[in-house]
């Protein structure tokens, strides 16, 4: 592996556990704001220091508390992408990128290709007060990329980023992964870039990594609650298990049948807004539903539904989504069946 980090931090009440190991990939570090992301990157970057642990990059020990190493930041061959680009003010676009890269017979070449790798033409005399927060964004991008880094840390990177400029500089990042052979740290909240961009993730919950999965295993088998939460599943009920393939889902008062065995330690079961099955009531994992609200998106509609027979509550609120042809043919109905296949249940412990 080229970057293995087994760390804690205690801030205040706050703990930070993170470990985990990443090779020649883009590993996502997802979790909810606060959870200790950014926190760890700053600790492998050497800007933050563990109160115990280890850090190593190609071999080389950045940071072990055992032995008392700790490596400056300039000596770990780290680009990082912070979130308030950390520009400096009273230099220009070209020299902010210019300032990380050793050799000067290279400088002015390597600047050029990172101007027009991220769209910055014309604005290499610019200073950051000048710039939009997307400008800054790409600047910030091109100057961690100009030392020719070993490791490359993104900090949300297209949190400032309008949608059509967002796109453009994923496709740059999907490049830099081709032609970069060490490893990527991808941090996000957001599981539609980490799906696109990454290899694996890392998931965070409150300061501690839960688990490291492939994206398909994150969509498919996320295995705990925090995870289907970050992975996008908006339909999820405490359960019981009641049988090898059978489980009660508290929430919404059904007895659901499953194609995968249940395990003992089942908690939670979900399943996603778009699969499901539209039914006539006399088949299994069947929920009759009402409508209580439809949202109309840009290709389809969102509807929230109540199961019947359950009393009115948040917990029990279902989010069905469907193209807007289909939800033409049903809106007259004053109950839906929607039926939740067997092999589409996720069950978490």
């Amino acid at each position: 592996m080229a970057l293995i980090v087994d760390i804690e931090k205690k801030l205040g009440d706050f703990t930070l556990t993170s470990r985990f190991e990443a090779g020649e990939e883009t590993l996502a570090i997802l979790g909810a704001s606060g959870c200790g992301k950014s926190m760890t990157l700053k600790c492998i970057a050497g800007i933050e220091t563990p109160d115990r642990g280890y850090i190593a990059l190609d071999g080389q020990v950045l940071y072990d508390s055992a032995s008392k190493v700790n490596l400056a930041v300039r000596k770990r061959g780290i680009g990082y992408l912070f979130q308030d680009y950390a520009l400096f003010p009273n230099m220009t676009v070209a020299q902010n990128i210019a300032c990380g890269i050793q050799n000067k017979d290279s400088r002015a070449e390597i600047v050029d290709e990172l101007i027009g790798a991220f769209f910055l033409n014309g604005l290499e005399k610019q200073f950051p007060a000048q710039l939009s927060g997307g400008q800054k964004q790409r600047v910030a991008l091109a100057r961690m990329l100009a030392s020719r880094p070993d490791l490359l840390m993104l900090d949300e990177p297209f949190s400032a980023l309008d949608s059509f400029l967002k796109w453009q500089l994923e496709q740059e990042i999907l490049k830099l992964r081709d032609r970069f052979s060490g490893t990527i740290l991808f941090v996000s909240h957001n599981r539609d870039e980490v799906y696109r961009l990454c290899d694996r993730i890392a998931v965070m919950e409150d300061g501690a990594t839960q688990s490291v999965l492939s994206k398909t295993e994150l969509y498919h088998n996320p295995q705990t609650l925090s995870a289907a939460l970050l992975s996008g599943c908006k339909n999820i009920s405490p359960a019981k298990r009641t049988g090898d393939h059978s489980l009660f889902a508290e929430s919404w008062n059904v007895h659901l049948a499953t194609q995968q065995t249940i395990p003992y330690g089942l908690k939670y079961v979900g399943f996603r807004a778009h699969q499901f099955e539209l039914a006539n009531g006399d088949s299994t994992n069947i929920l009759p539903c009402r409508v209580v609200r439809l949202i109309d998106d840009m290709f389809s509609v969102i509807l929230l539904c109540m199961p019947l027979d359950v009393p009115p509550s948040d917990d029990a609120l279902l989010r069905f989504e469907m193209p807007k042809s289909v939800w033409e043919t049903l809106k007259e109905k004053d109950t839906l069946y929607f039926r939740m296949p067997e092999d589409q249940l996720i069950l978490m412990r």
